[in-house]
């Protein structure tokens, strides 16, 4: 089963920036499909990719010391590990599961995909309770408008924080955390955005 792009997805690409597809979009005269996206880190700019181009695989002759298997590689917005591949045994699960649902009978098989949905629904509905308040705190930092905003935000996730989550917001003010005790790692960042909070500052007061 060919990958699919999810809308509202977290991906990194190969060269380590974070990325969220915002939609796809059609071109008015080739109509080839096309892949919104904004860049999570500088300016936050929107970019436009052929949705083929977008989930194409890295060119290893070109770049051969990449490990990643893809050019941009779906990922856990909490934590920054690949869900890829999950993703793809989610796929060949589904696909087993097709062909074992062909050999039964039409009314058995409604009935199961029906317990399966379901069960999803409510495994869904489950993690969305338990993650929904930790991703907005995330997505408020990263959408916040300026630094002192995002320090607010970072003190009030003190007890929630990851490396992941460490690393990707590090990422988005395009500044590096070393690696160690997440304590230190958190005091780090702090000192960072307390850094550009003071600069913001001067330089609006100029």
């Amino acid at each position: 089963m060919a990958r699919q792009l999810v809308i509202g997805g977290f991906y990194r690409h190969f060269k380590d920036k974070l990325y969220q597809v915002k939609g796809t979009a059609i071109h008015s005269e080739t109509k080839e499909k096309m892949v919104i996206y904004q860049g999570l880190y500088g300016g936050y700019e929107m970019y436009v990719r052929p949705y083929d181009m977008f989930l194409s695989e890295v060119d290893h002759i070109k770049y051969p010391d990449v490990v990643q298997k893809y050019r941009f590689e779906l990922i856990d917005i909490k934590t920054g590990k690949s869900l890829e591949a999950d993703y793809e045994e989610n796929n060949h699960k589904m696909e087993s599961e097709k062909s074992k649902e062909s050999e039964k009978s039409k009314e058995s098989e409604e009935l199961e995909q029906l317990g399966e949905s379901e069960q999803l629904e409510e495994s869904e509905k489950l993690e969305e309770s338990e993650e929904s308040e930790e991703d907005s705190k995330l997505i408020r930092f990263l959408d916040a408008y300026d630094y002192k905003e995002k320090l607010d935000i970072l003190t009030s996730m003190r007890g929630e924080l990851n490396d992941g989550l460490i690393d990707i917001m590090a990422e988005s003010i395009e500044v590096a955390v070393p690696e160690g005790d997440i304590t230190d790692r958190y005091n780090s960042l702090r000192k960072c955005l307390m850094a550009h909070t003071k600069y913001e500052g001067l330089r609006l007061r100029q």
